[in-house]
């Protein structure tokens, strides 16, 4: 199928083992093919400036009904179990002046505004949130993703797209669907059958906002398709996209920093003691633990020289990995796998993307998972993992980076740090979901 210099690697759908592979690739070539879950054959890539120049150049695109053949052909079956990753028409898959148009509508979206006039009502979810911990008998286990990291993000993109809560509702059905979106471990029975409950709940959830418009992005796309910028299957396909990237990312990210800082107490009280910013801490986190460890599928446009010797085929797939260029050494230097958040280099990271393709997100989620952190190591300065000895488990997925649970003691210990003024942080939050999120301001703490 396509030129190789090495044996292909069979990654494991579960993710259990992603950073040694990530190694293992990073040792052979920059560029080497890979079997991903259900047999298929992908160049992965894991150098910071390769997958820079594959992100934002044209010679790669995202539109699998473009630009791979394997796809347009039927030698993929449409029963993959990833296949909802290639089949969806949305900004994220499209190539060119689709793209553009596609793009335009949601960036109108995501205006500053929007998202500073969401930014109370995020400290409102995250302190009710911190209420729910604070009933909790001191020295139980806690499972931190579950109570809080999860709970809140959810909270804030149903109210951010206008979905109704309730028990019986679309908000639960979306949670739950959701989780296993990103399962690459997935039965193709469950897979199918979790696409099939996706689209049947987003459907119900257009035809309700139809009937009750409002001022969130639900409604403003639904104009956008009436309009004619998007069409149907556009429009369900954007809110899939944008939904379950606003949920997991951000849950992730929380997840990730709470587990990277507590991991590494010498490294929490740098934060807490104001050495540093919470800004610093959760960039070093996007860099060391990318909330996504992968792209969906990029197609080579034309044959792309990779160094001499080395070429991936016009018309094969690659895999853009935003875990492996985080942890490149060339450019973090040989102790790119250490948590430090003093990195010079820890900005230069793609978790949100790049380019053409720079998630629209990133102000919004830079600011919910600020108030997040500094709201829970304010309410709880004593956080402590429940089991330093023992990591917790990965989630089953090689797109999504994070873990299955996150067991905590809520009041472990006491590093001697008090919380900073909530005026000073509210300040820092609001100039962090300003244009690229990187203020450099300091989150006081005393």
């Amino acid at each position: 199928m396509a030129q190789q210099a090495c044996p292909f690697l069979a990654v494991d759908p579960s993710g259990q083992d992603l950073y040694d592979e990530i190694a293992r690739i990073r040792a052979q070539a920059p560029a080497v093919e890979v079997e991903l879950p259900g047999g298929v054959r992908a160049w992965w890539i894991n150098g910071l400036e390769l997958n820079k120049r594959l992100l934002a150049g044209p010679e790669t695109s995202k539109d699998a009904f473009q630009h791979w053949p394997a796809w347009i052909n039927g030698d993929i079956s449409r029963t993959w179990p990833l296949a909802i990753w290639v089949s969806v028409r949305n900004m994220v898959t499209a190539y060119g002046t689709d793209h553009s148009r596609l793009r335009k509508p949601m960036s109108a979206a995501f205006t500053k505004r929007r998202v500073d006039a969401l930014l109370p009502r995020v400290q409102e979810i995250v302190d009710r949130a911190l209420d729910d911990l604070e009933r909790i008998p001191e020295g139980e286990v806690v499972d931190l993703r579950a109570a809080f990291a999860a709970p809140v993000p959810h909270e804030v993109v149903c109210e951010l797209f206008g979905v109704p809560p309730g028990e019986d509702g679309p908000r639960a059905s979306l949670y739950r669907i959701i989780n296993r979106f990103f399962d690459t471990a997935i039965s193709l029975e469950d897979a199918q059958a979790n696409g099939v409950e996706l689209y049947g709940t987003l459907t119900a959830f257009l035809q309700y906002k139809r009937e009750h418009p409002a001022d969130d992005l639900t409604t403003a796309l639904m104009a956008a398709h009436d309009e004619g910028s998007l069409s149907e299957q556009e429009l369900m396909d954007n809110l899939i996209l944008l939904l379950t990237a606003g949920f997991e990312t951000t849950v992730n990210l929380i997840d990730n920093t709470v587990h990277s800082l507590l991991a590494h107490p010498d490294q929490l009280e740098l934060v807490c003691s104001g050495q540093v910013t919470w800004e610093d801490a959760i960039e070093e986190s996007l860099r060391f633990e990318a909330p996504g460890a992968m792209s969906g599928l990029r197609y080579a446009v034309e044959d792309i020289e990779i160094e001499p010797g080395l070429k991936i085929p016009k018309g094969d797939p690659v895999v853009v990995s935003f875990a492996g260029a985080g942890r490149d050494p060339e450019r973090h230097g040989p102790d790119a796998e250490r948590f430090d958040v003093t990195r010079s280099t820890s900005r230069d990271h793609i978790s949100f993307g790049h380019g053409v393709h720079h998630c629209l997100g990133r102000p919004l989620a830079m600011a919910e998972a600020t108030v997040a952190l500094t709201s829970l190591f304010d309410r709880f300065p004593r956080l402590a993992l429940a089991d330093p000895s023992r990591p917790p488990k990965r989630l089953r997925s090689i797109i999504s980076t994070g873990h299955q649970e996150l067991p905590v003691l809520l009041h472990g210990r006491d590093r001697g740090s008090a919380p900073g003024p909530r005026a000073e942080e509210a300040e820092a939050i609001r100039r962090l979901s300003g244009p690229g999120g990187t203020s450099g301001t300091r989150v006081p703490r005393a």
